[in-house]
C-alpha cells in the first residue's frame, strides 16, 4: 500500500513537473529578456552619466581658464600702474 502511495505521489509530481516545464521556458525568455533590458538600461544610464561629467568637466575648465585670465589682467593692470609709479619719482622733472 505504501508502495503504490509513493508511486501514484512520484508519478503526479513527475508530471506536474512535465507540466509545469512548458511555462518555465517561456518565464526563461522573458526573463532573458528582462536582463538585456537591464543591461541596456545601465549602459545608457553609464553613457548619459559620462555624458554629463564630462560637460561639466568642460564647463569647470572654461570657469577656471577665464578666472585665470581675469586674475593675470588684473595683476598685469597692478604692475603697470606700479611701474608708471616708478617711473615718475625716478625720472627727473
Amino acid at each position: 500500500m505504501k508502495r503504490s502511495l509513493s508511486i501514484a505521489l512520484f508519478s503526479a509530481l513527475g508530471w506536474a513537473s512535465l507540466g509545469g516545464a512548458t511555462p518555465l521556458a517561456q518565464d526563461d525568455k522573458s526573463v532573458t529578456q528582462d536582463m538585456k533590458d537591464a543591461g541596456n538600461s545601465t549602459k545608457d544610464a553609464t553613457k548619459k552619466a559620462a555624458k554629463n561629467t564630462k560637460k561639466g568637466t568642460k564647463k569647470a575648465a572654461k570657469a577656471t581658464k577665464d578666472t585665470t585670465e581675469k586674475g593675470v589682467n588684473k595683476a598685469a593692470e597692478g604692475t603697470e600702474k606700479a611701474a608708471g609709479k616708478v617711473k615718475e619719482k625716478t625720472t627727473p622733472q
